[in-house]
């Protein structure tokens, strides 16, 4: 894993030493060596932090050229079928002599034989790259099929020194000195309805995200004009799920399930190929069980397992999970997280994010890579797990929720809205205590708020919007801004042969997985130069998933059904059975306890006021509201902070 960054520009006489400070910006994504190429005849500069994962030695170093002079190639990601690849390349040139083993070389030569696009649709990994083409002189930036790997681009500058900036963080683009640090205010909208920033767009006008699945092409010529280049998508989510729904598999049951335990076990020892030490984080879930058990079984000696738990014991998983590692064997390690870790975590946090991010998530995300780093050089995750398998709840009550909008009128269930809210998230969880003294569900009173704003909703559409916002109404708390159209609108349009679940499915795998999950694992990973992989994003995996029968994954009210089916194979059925919890912080006691002065001095009024983009008196008196436990505000509130911690450090 690795740090790339580099820029395309005419003019040339001020940025010699540009590369280097771009570079050494993202030097904790690959501390291990570096390296520049630069091209001042073509305006072309490449830079590379490298994470020495494959191939340690000097063979693997980059910027790379390939055996034909003709590509250069600044890379970060794993190419997980190189060894495969390879041996097509040899059987197609049977002169060629490898220079080492790494899966640069392999990409480049692949590259300079079959074309950029034959090579995308053969590749199996996660990466995003920039390539320099000399004979056609055009720079070439790529991103990996669901967006595992960032890549960030854009326009700066103006007249002869205007220049197109690209690399993996945006403190790679901000260390170049034509870099216009203006934020964008529409983007800031989506980012109070998200908790994060949606690719394209990005917190700073003309930077974008790249989009998973796509490449981008920008010649010579272009540079004599700043229109933003357009990407080009080489594969589609959304083709590979109407696809796989319309070839559903017709075996049997255990067929299917054993069929789909080879692939997992295949995905899980190709993604386990390191020529350094590695392990898997293991939050005691389905996923990261399931991934670190197949880990275990394809391994001689005890894998490293790294658990975060909290002491509020509510939110903390990390009991299960010791119990579960103690059962494979795996050598553990776990860390429980009180408040003052926290509280020095946070400052910490937009730094490592570069632009407001605010699933909260991120903080034991944070800890456990930090814990993770001290052992190993690459972890296994079992993300992704939920969204190709019918794992979140909205899945499994979307039938429910069809039945109620179908039969129920809107006027009745305003009124059965109304009556869930006066209830404060505090008294619904009394409630809970008192009538369902045995229940294993957590978190009862958020979910029958959650549940409560879902019952205006009149489309798949409508109800998806309000699961996906944080900020259901951006325009309540901002002013002056225009929030960019929902590329759900576009999505939504594609689906509809698919049923609500596989769509809301789809829509997660193309939104929340990509622009909040693995934008949290990633950064809070690399940040300590850790590698993470996600077994269940494997090409072919991804492929199967899709043509199992929805009955498989859903079964008798349960979500992930298949998998929980696999992992008794492996664990016990008892370490399993309990309900789901996710990877959450304790918020909201924090913000009412500890973390109380932080929050009061950045929810301040007077600088809300002077600043200028939040609603000053909306969210003093959410903030008040959540001190006095008469609401719980923690999610909408952490959101504002979080903009609020950027802000302040931006």
């Amino acid at each position: 894993m690795c740090g790339i960054t580099g820029f395309f520009s005419k003019s040339i006489s001020n940025f010699d030493d540009a590369i280097n400070k771009m570079s050494s910006a993202i030097h904790h994504r690959g501390p291990d060596s570096s390296g520049v190429w630069i091209n001042k005849n073509s305006g072309v500069f490449f830079g590379h932090q490298r994470l020495s994962i494959l191939d340690l030695s000097e063979t693997g170093h980059q910027p790379m050229i390939s055996r034909s002079g003709r590509y250069v190639i600044t890379y970060n990601g794993e190419i997980y079928n190189h060894l495969g690849l390879r041996n097509e390349i040899e059987a197609f040139t049977i002169d060629i002599k490898w220079r080492g083993s790494s899966d640069t070389e392999t990409l480049l030569e692949a590259i300079d034989i079959w074309g950029l696009e034959t090579t995308l649709k053969k590749i199996s990994g996660m990466f995003a790259f920039g390539l320099w083409d000399q004979k056609q002189k055009c720079l070439i930036l790529v991103r990996d099929r669901v967006g595992q790997k960032p890549l960030y681009f854009g326009w700066q500058g103006r007249g002869e020194k205007q220049v197109f900036l690209f690399g993996s963080e945006l403190k790679a683009l901000k260390a170049h000195p034509e870099f216009n640090s203006s934020i964008n205010k529409d983007a800031i909208a989506l980012y109070l309805r998200h908790n994060c920033i949606p690719a394209p767009y990005s917190i700073y006008n003309e930077i974008y995200k790249l989009l998973p699945g796509h490449f981008l092409k920008l010649e010579q010529n272009d540079l004599n004009n700043k229109s933003t280049p357009i990407s080009k998508a080489y594969w589609s989510l959304i083709d590979n799920a109407i696809d796989g729904n319309e070839n559903i598999l017709q075996n049997e049951e255990n067929d299917i399930k054993e069929e789909l335990e080879k692939k997992l076990l295949f995905s899980v020892k190709q993604h386990m190929i390191s020529d350094v030490p590695l392990g898997s984080f293991l939050s005691g879930g389905i996923d990261s069980s399931l991934i670190t058990a197949l880990m275990q079984s394809q391994s001689t000696n005890p894998v490293q397992t790294f658990t975060i738990g909290f002491k509020e014991n509510n939110y903390s998983e990390a009991q299960h999970a010791k119990k579960i590692a103690n059962y494979l064997g795996t050598n553990h390690t776990e860390l429980y997280v009180s408040s003052k870790m926290a509280l020095d975590v946070i400052p910490k946090i937009s730094e490592v994010y570069d632009e407001p991010f605010a699933d909260s998530s991120q903080i034991p995300t944070y800890l456990i890579s930090q814990l993770a780093s001290k052992n190993v050089k690459v972890a296994l995750t079992g993300d992704a797990g939920d969204e190709l398998f019918c794992g979140y709840n909205r899945y499994v009550m979307s039938k429910k929720f069809s039945n109620l909008f179908n039969f129920t009128p809107i006027a009745l269930r305003k009124i059965l809205k109304s009556g869930l809210l006066s209830l404060s998230v505090n008294n619904w969880d009394i409630i809970q205590k008192i009538l369902m003294p045995f229940s294993k569900l957590n978190n009862f009173g958020n979910k029958v708020h959650k549940g409560a704003r879902t019952l205006e909703a009149k489309t798949m559409l409508e109800l998806y919007h309000i699961l996906s916002s944080n900020w259901s109404n951006p325009s309540e708390i901002m002013q002056n801004f225009k929030e960019p159209e929902n590329n759900l609108n576009f999505y939504i349009s594609k689906i509809k042969k698919l049923d609500n679940q596989q769509q809301m499915m789809v829509l997660d795998l193309i939104t929340f997985l990509s622009d909040d999950i693995l934008v949290k694992v990633d950064r809070a990973a690399m940040s300590y130069s850790l590698e993470t992989r996600t077994p269940f994003l494997d090409n072919d995996l991804i492929d199967y998933a899709w043509k199992v029968p929805q009955s498989l994954k859903l079964k008798n009210g349960s979500g992930k059904w298949i998998l929980k089916q696999i992992l008794n194979k492996y664990v016990p059925n008892e370490l399993m059975n309990r309900p789901k919890m996710g990877f959450e912080s304790p918020i909201d006691k924090w913000l009412r306890g500890p973390l109380k002065e932080w929050a009061d001095n950045l929810l301040n009024s007077n600088n809300l006021r002077k600043e200028g983009y939040i609603n000053h008196k909306i969210i003093r008196k959410k903030w008040d509201e959540h001190l006095s436990g008469k609401k719980n505000w923690q999610y909408n509130l952490w959101n504002i902070l979080m903009f609020e911690a950027w802000l302040h450090e931006n």
